[in-house]
């Protein structure tokens, strides 16, 4: 099962010892902080946890699979997010 942000609020305000008011204003400015972040080109890291950063994507020629026709993919931007060892090892345990 996936937290959706009110369960994610839910469980940082638990373990945290703070409102559900104060949890949800620290996710929503932890979300303001990263998507700042990605659009300047700047990355983030959380030591232990991940890392992600603002990658360009080339421009390529594609093909649409239902009629085979050749398409222009334009370039444009992406997220790369890597686990941290945090993560990791608890992802493997």
């Amino acid at each position: 099962m996936a937290y959706n942000k009110s369960d994610l609020v839910s469980k940082i305000a638990q373990k945290s010892n703070l409102t559900k008011a104060q949890a949800e204003a620290a996710v929503n400015a932890f979300q303001d902080v990263f998507v700042e972040a990605m659009q300047s080109g700047e990355g983030l890291k959380l030591t232990g946890l991940f890392s992600a950063e603002r990658v360009k994507r080339a421009a390529r020629t594609g093909r649409n699979p239902r009629t085979g026709e050749t398409i222009e993919i334009p370039a444009t931007y992406g997220v790369r997010i890597s686990a941290g060892s945090l993560l990791k090892k608890a992802v493997t345990e």
